[in-house]
């Protein structure tokens, strides 16, 4: 019986592979004759290396000012003062540099600009909510009038989805946005930046990927195109992930890393629905301050050895992507995640007991809280996931 579904397109018309940043960004910016070019930065990257003066003098006289300072997962107030420096500047072009947060912030910015959003107050009319069924509710608003160009310099692949995260420091509380054209117009996978990269940054974001991809795997909501493209993510991030261990200048398998981060967005874009990892990460993103790439370092084997009693027969293909189908996905990623040198308890990563409750209620309002492949429907139901993984 055929299972009917559908692949949703975004508003992304180009991705470089290997070119420089500096040449990518200054083409794009003369390609669209833009006048006003505003960089939103990493701090590490503006303040200690010269990467984004490259950028800054490839572009030239179209270059219009940078911003910094970003904070993890994205603060409101954060994001309020890029857009009132880009608003200042009158920017009609933005281009991001930097990883997860950044992009996150830039995407969001667009919005801010387009509503003139200038409190943290404005900002819950844009948010995405989770009704008491489990249902998105999403608001329709109209698409930013400025574009921009996403430089990742990590891999959580975020760059390429038009949902993205903002928290709520009132409530500690990470929230998405999502509106097709807040995607980049172009993104550039330059691997040499990524040099930067603390390697705990790198690799951690990297798991990021692969989560999506095995949770895309796990779905039942999944599809045969969502599953190719989720396959051929996991075995490039499985290739290159232990060889950027092992050498950091090997750039091949860096380029590696960052398509396979990309690859394994397409099914999310798509509209496959991701599991409990990631609803579960988000909040111990946004309320414990975990790192992005580190939360799913500490659930994604946890989630799929919860899952195993609903989802074997699908779990079989995660572990033939990791090189064994007949072990267990649970016991793969954790072999490939501890090779990497990355946490895999909640107390590793500064999660406490007391922590529990908020973030067990806080998952059943994430957008992802009721698509897991086994159902999560109350707070006690993911009071078993945490529980095992606290370690």
């Amino acid at each position: 019986m055929v299972q009917a579904s559908r692949v949703i397109l975004t508003a992304t018309e180009e991705v470089t592979l290997g070119e420089p940043a500096a040449d990518a960004v200054a083409r794009a910016a003369t390609e669209r004759d833009a006048k006003k070019v505003f960089i939103l930065s990493s701090s590490h990257l503006n303040r200690n290396t010269n990467e984004i003066a490259r950028i800054e003098a490839a572009l030239g006289s179209r270059h219009a000012g940078t911003h910094d300072g970003i904070q993890p997962h994205a603060p409101r107030s954060d994001v309020l003062k890029a857009a009132a420096h880009a608003r200042e500047l009158g920017a009609d072009f933005v281009v991001t540099v930097g990883g997860g947060s950044v992009t996150d912030a830039g995407k969001i910015m667009l919005i801010c600009l387009k509503h003139n959003i200038t409190t943290i107050e404005q900002f819950d009319d844009y948010r995405t909510r989770v009704d008491d069924d489990g249902n998105m509710i999403m608001p329709v608003f109209s698409g930013p009038d400025i574009r921009a160009v996403c430089v990742p310099t990590t891999l959580s692949g975020g760059e390429f989805n038009p949902l993205s995260g903002a928290t709520d420091e009132r409530i500690k509380q990470k929230q998405a946005y999502t509106q097709r054209e807040m995607v980049p117009v172009m993104v550039v996978l330059d691997p040499a930046i990524t040099v930067h990269t603390p390697e705990w940054l790198w690799l951690s974001t990297g798991v990021r990927s692969v989560d999506h991809a095995t949770e895309t795997l796990a779905s039942h909501m999944s599809n045969d195109f969502a599953d190719g493209i989720a396959d051929s993510a996991l075995r490039l991030l499985a290739e290159g992930l232990p060889r950027v261990k092992a050498d950091p200048s090997d750039l091949d398998a860096r380029l590696k890393c960052q398509v396979g981060a990309w690859q394994s967005m397409i099914p999310i874009i798509a509209g496959v629905p991701m599991g409990a990892s990631h609803a579960i990460g988000h909040v111990l993103g946004g309320t414990c301050d975990v790192p992005h790439g580190h939360t799913s370092c500490v659930m994604s084997p946890y989630v799929q050895a919860f899952n195993l009693p609903v989802n074997a027969d699908r779990q079989k293909r995660i572990s033939a992507c990791l090189g064994d189908a007949s072990r267990p996905a649970s016991e793969l990623l954790d072999q490939l995640i501890r090779g990497l040198g990355m946490p895999r308890t909640l107390k590793e990563v500064g999660v406490t007991e007391k922590d529990l409750n908020l973030v067990a209620e806080y998952t059943l309002e994430d957008i992802w809280g009721r698509t897991n492949p086994r159902p999560i429907r109350t707070a006690d139901d993911v009071m078993q996931i945490l529980r095992t993984a606290m370690g």
